[in-house]
């Protein structure tokens, strides 16, 4: 009988033991996890925050008991390994006070993310926060509701839903990005810039291209210095991005890659006999240039589990193919979602680009509750081979085109075969000219 320890309960370790269990009914898992809850999700961390979601347990998906039960899977809750041994093929945890050796046949690393915390004078100060797990939500909404001005440092995709979360709680809300744009990673200047107006009319201050150099006070946070000046704040709200947990992955040998996450082939097998990783501590190949990135999101974290967990109890039946990058977040309203590269990506990487964006409706012009949105498509130049997309709009239906769009360029589309693919059309879901099929016709320039 085959013992798989994994060590993580988010999305990646919990979808790993989920399947190992699946796949073998006979093994023995073990699922090990650092905080009081499995199968959650940070994600929604922001929403818990701000009172959108009632109660930060209800990020979690299923509870440590349920899990055990129904699957048949041991769960060990506040349960931190802090030691590897390959060749005994043990993990060292601590629970509490008290140090336990745990035996291993196969092992599935999912230790995640965690924040990135710049080395800027002051940022050991109190008041200066950080996400990464649902079991800080309580903590991190204590601090905020006491405040009045709260800065965000960082534009990405926390630094935007948090934002809204504080605007939303009352608060005063200062947005510092280095770049000059928000979701620098995300989106081209063009598309960003959209989004940005949209943080000013609802009254977030933007502070874009503005570097922090140091954060100010006695012992806890009262201001934040920029290359530009100085601004009284009573909290922080740190979001300038994440790394990946690698810590017990180089305890056991593992290689890291050029990414700096763990280097895994396409079974999700790390460098280390019959040790695995999966979901945001691993590196990614990208579909469209075979390149290894490393891109944190959940959905790829689950799949990325089913593998491991498939392929530590089964042998090399599984694997993961790679991504294309696709992510949706949102402000307020206005729903912002991205796949594959962006413009100025896909020409660091030799691309010869063409790009357009185009402003449409989501709906027939004569139904109501038609809105605007506007669809960036990048293509090689030479093939019209599609290469991204960047959907900006106020509607949901912004994360469905994205998703076609994440279908197309994975399976190699140009801009031919998305003007001639066979959208659906009714006036109250799309315009007759669907607006992908629309900046498809647009970009090949009089070609379609």
């Amino acid at each position: 009988m085959v013992r798989v320890v994994i060590v993580g309960g988010g999305a990646a370790g919990a979808s790993a033991a989920a399947r190992a269990r699946r796949l073998d009914p006979s093994a023995e898992v073990v699922l090990i996890e650092r905080g009081s809850m499995i199968t959650h999700a940070p994600c929604g961390m922001p929403y818990a925050i701000g009172g959108i979601v009632k109660s930060h347990e209800e990020l979690m998906t299923y509870s440590p008991e349920e899990f055990e039960k129904e699957r048949n899977i041991k769960v060990l809750i506040r349960t931190a390994v802090v030691d590897v041994d390959v060749d005994k093929r043990v993990v060292v945890v601590k629970r509490g006070e008290s140090t336990e050796k745990i035996a291993w046949d196969k092992l599935v690393i999912a230790t995640g993310a965690k924040p990135l915390v710049p080395k800027i004078p002051g940022v050991e100060l109190k008041g200066i926060l950080t996400m990464r797990h649902p079991d800080e939500v309580p903590h991190l909404k204590g601090h905020l509701e006491k405040a009045k001005t709260v800065a965000v440092v960082g534009g990405g995709y926390i630094g935007v839903e948090m934002a809204e979360v504080l605007l939303e709680m009352g608060k005063r809300v200062l947005l510092f990005e280095m770049f000059d744009q928000v979701l620098p990673a995300a989106l081209d200047p063009d598309v960003a810039a959209i989004v940005a107006e949209e943080m000013k009319s609802r009254g977030v201050e933007l502070h874009l291209g503005e570097k922090v150099v140091e954060f100010k006070g006695s012992d806890h946070v009262n201001k934040v210095v920029t290359e530009k000046g100085e601004y009284q704040v009573d909290e922080v709200v740190l979001a300038v991005g994440v790394r990946p947990d690698v810590d017990l992955a180089v305890r056991a040998g593992a290689k890291l890659g050029e990414t700096g996450a763990v280097y895994v082939n396409e079974y999700m097998e790390t460098t280390v006999p019959d040790v695995y990783a999966a979901g945001d501590v691993a590196e990614k190949v990208h579909r469209i240039t075979g390149r290894r990135v490393w891109i944190p999101l959940a959905p790829t974290a689950n799949k990325e589990g089913q593998v491991a967990g498939g392929n530590a109890v089964k042998g090399r039946v599984l694997k993961f193919p790679g991504v294309v990058g696709t992510a949706v977040t949102k402000f307020y309203d206005l729903y912002i979602a991205r796949t594959g590269l962006g413009e100025k990506e896909a020409a660091q990487l030799g691309f010869k680009v063409q790009s357009s964006l185009i402003k449409a409706r989501t709906k027939a012009h004569y139904m109501p509750n038609a809105s605007p949105v506007h669809v960036k498509l990048i293509a090689e130049e030479s093939t019209g081979r599609i290469l991204g997309a960047q959907i900006v709009g106020k509607s949901q239906v912004v994360a469905a085109y994205a998703d076609i769009m994440a279908v197309a360029i994975q399976s190699g589309y140009t801009l031919s075969d998305l003007f001639f693919s066979d959208l659906g059309y009714m006036p109250d879901t799309a315009p007759v000219w669907h607006p992908l099929i629309v900046a498809a016709r647009v970009l090949s320039k009089g070609r379609l």
